[in-house]
């Protein structure tokens, strides 16, 4: 099983399947509660980011192969540290590309451009595994838990960011 599978199936599991609450914004097709049709997110892919998606159709195949081509694929995560690579695929899926490309550059101590290239790569292998591990991790708490929908999602969200480090580790990615 390649490192994509493997992530893949950790985030998947995460994400669960169909969900239709009205009070996640990711559920309607115009990224806000009461804007657009409430399409709902499967796998984690949501009706606010793939509006034009059968969310309620989708396969477990095709939400790998979004997950591969949007997230995996744009976030390096072949050429990241295994453990990394599961944290910045989880937070792309989870908070948006461009969040998780920002919090992974400012972790690794690089100039935030939101394209993890040369520079940021050389910075994130140059460093101390967890203590980067731990200062995305940080970063992408305190996003969240700024978020409005906190007091409903937080517990859940608390307990994905906590276990997810272990994960990692445990999978062997």
């Amino acid at each position: 099983m390649s490192a994509f599978e493997r992530a893949f199936a950790v985030v998947v599991g995460h994400e669960g399947g169909l969900s239709m609450n009205p009070a996640d914004p990711g559920n309607w097709t115009g990224g806000a509660c009461g804007v657009g049709v409430c399409h709902g997110t499967k796998f984690g892919v949501s009706a606010a980011s793939y509006p034009g998606l059968d969310i309620a159709s989708l396969t477990l195949g095709d939400a790998q192969a979004v997950y591969r081509h949007d997230y995996w694929d744009r976030v390096e995560g072949d050429a990241l540290p295994g453990p990394l690579a599961l944290l910045v695929f989880d937070a792309a899926v989870n908070n948006g590309l461009g969040r998780a490309v920002r919090w992974l550059q400012e972790a690794a101590g690089v100039t935030v451009d939101g394209v993890i290239g040369p520079v940021t790569l050389r910075a994130v292998m140059g460093a101390t595994g967890s203590v980067l591990m731990a200062e995305f991790q940080a970063r992408r708490l305190l996003f969240m838990a700024g978020l409005p929908t906190w007091r409903q999602f937080g517990a859940g969200w608390a307990r994905r960011l906590s276990r997810l480090p272990y994960e990692a580790i445990g999978m062997g990615v």
